[in-house]
């Protein structure tokens, strides 16, 4: 049904006054699936609309888009959505820095530990001799990453996995906030064969310290860019310190779509959302701000990849891992990350007026609000 936005205002009101554990009825059900693809359905038009003014949008075999040199497309990003998917290793539960937009705020100092000597690697914990055991089994990644938390914090203890890894040719990138990086802990990575090393430049407001760090990280990386989740403040700091960034010698910029989950949604309280196949719930305004930007290095002609690693992308990243690992048709991981609707959450988007619905009905007979639904 093509639910108006004032009868989906006055039904999410009404969801979420009840109790948190009141199960709704289908037709409920119904109603609230209606309003979030109404929701999805208007947002997906504007960001079509922006799409249409970006020159030289580039596809990934229609799995993501990007703009600029697609030389320097990252390979850890080709190995996520064309290979064998996000192959995660594990081991630093500590970070330096508290971010708002982080997956674990406000659980920083409980992150369960990986253990002495040992790493997480697809659920597994191992030691670093197993890997070259892992590897002898046939099933081997296009490329692997160093996630959880801040790397950085014990970086000495990578040097040892990274060199087994760049043996058997295995492609290898790391996240980091980039506080901590210097050209000893750097150069000690570049000869240990990691491949990629990508900065959350919005960890710090793109300090200085760290684009003079991404610039020394070049000396001694292959390939070094910028993952960040596009958020408001993001956007209006690296604008400031554009040509600082880009005269570093970066290789590419994702552009994250700032998704959330139950630890930080509520640092952006009253922000308009919406939610993407019944997956991530996300602020609207990150992608539109990723696309902005692509519009901006295209019409600048930036020599770089700009690449707009949004909600759909993760879908088409866990769909092509699926379907690597020999799952059934459709099958996926991609979910919800809450245990239920957070209807509250969404009545901004709602209230508002600036994102209109495309089309609309009114309500059949029996979907009404005061009407009694079976």
């Amino acid at each position: 049904m093509k639910i108006s936005k004032r009868d989906a205002l006055a039904w999410f009101e009404f969801f979420a006054a009840l109790p948190e554990d009141e199960e709704l009825l289908p037709h409920q059900q119904e109603i609230v699936y209606a309003v979030l693809s109404q929701i999805e359905e208007a947002v997906e038009h504007r960001n079509a609309a922006l799409m249409a003014e970006i020159p030289g949008l580039q596809s990934l075999q229609g799995r993501t888009q990007y703009v600029g040199n697609g030389e320097k497309f990252s390979k850890g990003c080709k190995s996520c959505l064309l290979g064998t998917g996000l192959s995660a290793i594990r081991k630093t539960n500590k970070c330096n820095v508290e971010c708002r937009f982080c997956y674990n705020y406000g659980e920083l100092d409980c992150q369960p530990p990986i253990g002495e000597g040992m790493w997480e690697i697809g659920g597994t914990k191992v030691r670093e001799e197993d890997v070259d055991l892992l590897l002898s089994m046939g099933n081997v990644p296009t490329g692997v990453s160093y996630v959880y938390l801040e790397p950085f914090m014990e970086i000495e203890v990578y040097e040892g996995i990274i060199r087994r890894f760049h043996a058997h040719g295995i492609h290898q990138h790391m996240y980091t906030n980039g506080t901590l990086a210097n050209e000893q802990n750097l150069k000690m990575l570049g000869e240990a064969g990691l491949n990629e090393l990508r900065f959350n430049l919005g960890a710090t407001n793109c300090a200085d310290k760290v684009i003079e760090n991404i610039r020394l990280a070049k000396r001694f990386i292959p390939s070094v860019g910028v993952e960040t989740p596009m958020t408001p403040e993001f956007f209006e700091t690296f604008q400031r310190k554009r040509d600082a960034i880009l005269t570093t010698g970066l290789d590419f910029i994702n552009c994250a779509e700032l998704h959330l989950n139950p630890n930080n949604i509520a640092n952006y309280e009253g922000e308009p959302m919406y939610m993407h196949r019944l997956g991530y719930i996300s602020p609207i305004w990150s992608r539109e701000l990723t696309l902005k930007l692509m519009k901006q290095a295209a019409e600048e002609k930036w020599n770089i990849t700009v690449h707009d690693c949004c909600n759909h992308t993760k879908f088409a990243r866990d769909l092509n891992l699926r379907a690597k690992e020999g799952g059934w048709f459709g099958a996926s991981s991609y979910a919800c990350e809450f245990p239920g609707i957070p209807y509250e959450f969404f009545l901004p988007t709602l209230e508002a007026d600036s994102l209109p619905f495309v089309q609309e009905e009114p309500l059949p007979e029996g979907y009404r609000p005061g009407e009694l639904v079976f």
